[in-house]
């Protein structure tokens, strides 16, 4: 199900992930009032959306404000920066927040706009840029149920799996959860198959064989051949994964947490950071581990 009347949408951060999420609601015929930093991205230049030069003339001309940037800061300076999103509010209005950030944050952002009279929702992504192209995001979504079903019509044009996971801030919990599960399936990935290399084994046709029993996962299936082509371009960047990962271990310290296979994967992101991979795929965690074997997968074990 799709919403049939147009609405007035402001979107905000229109990068890798906001530009193509803004696009299906151009095409779903709604409004939209635009706010980005650098130069709005061509196929958004030549569409209906309306350019505004601050986040508050987003909010002043939006019913519902949607905001997609890289972190928490970023987040809170759209809000409530002096042109913030927080100043052209009015009662009965809608924020919702895709970026993953901080859930304990998210929890003091929507209680200040609820202060306005507004309703908020974290709902953050998973499904990276291809997702995000075809309209097939997983969203996490936390706020209340009434919010969240105003809301659901719009969620439907930009994702396939949409969960409402409970409060403010919950949304952001399963985001964490999910980067910690993806951190440490590529790396597991990335282990066997630079083991399998190593031993003079097909990595390409072990991956296939693993395809078809108890390990196959969207990881193994996606980033096992990224590993294995060295298609390392984004993606998601290693910087934005090392973000989710400190905003993991992060709550964990908060909550007495002990999250020790989380921590060897940000250690690997971070080896990766120190040979100039921030921009790289993240399945080029890889690529720390080869550093360790001294050997690539894609290598001829005799040539090691």
């Amino acid at each position: 199900m799709t919403t049939t009347t147009p609405l007035k949408i402001g979107f905000i951060g229109l990068g890798i992930m906001g530009a193509p999420m803004a696009g299906h609601l151009i095409k779903a015929g709604h409004q939209l009032f635009v706010n980005t930093l650098g130069k709005l991205p061509p196929a958004l230049a030549d569409s209906s959306a309306t350019v505004c030069t601050t986040q508050r003339g987003v909010a002043e001309r939006a019913d519902i404000v949607i905001i997609m940037v890289p972190d928490t800061p970023d987040v809170e300076a759209v809000l409530f920066s002096e042109q913030g999103v927080a100043s052209g509010l009015t009662q009965g209005k809608l924020v919702i927040d895709m970026s993953s950030i901080s859930p304990i944050a998210t929890q003091a952002f929507a209680k200040r706009i609820a202060a306005i009279g507004c309703d908020y929702l974290d709902a953050p992504v998973s499904g990276g840029e291809v997702g995000a192209k075809n309209a097939t995001l997983s969203i996490m979504v936390g706020g209340p149920e009434a919010a969240f079903e105003r809301a659901k019509p719009l969620f439907e044009l930009m994702g396939k799996n949409i969960t409402h996971v409970g409060a403010n801030g919950d949304g952001q919990t399963a985001k964490v959860a999910n980067q910690v599960i993806v951190a440490l399936t590529i790396e597991a990935v990335g282990e066997a198959l630079l083991l399998a290399a190593k031993a003079g084994a097909d990595p390409a046709r072990v991956r296939q064989a693993l395809m078809g029993g108890f390990a196959s996962s969207k990881i193994l299936e996606v980033h096992g051949e990224r590993m294995i082509k060295r298609t390392f371009d984004p993606g998601f960047r290693i910087a934005l994964h090392q973000k989710d990962l400190n905003l993991a271990l992060d709550t964990a310290k908060t909550l007495g947490v002990s999250l020790p296979n989380t921590s060897t994967a940000q250690q690997l992101f971070n080896a990766c950071a120190a040979h100039g991979g921030s921009t790289w795929d993240h399945s080029a965690m890889v690529r720390a581990l080869e550093t360790m074997a001294n050997f690539e997968i894609g290598q001829k074990p005799n040539a090691a």
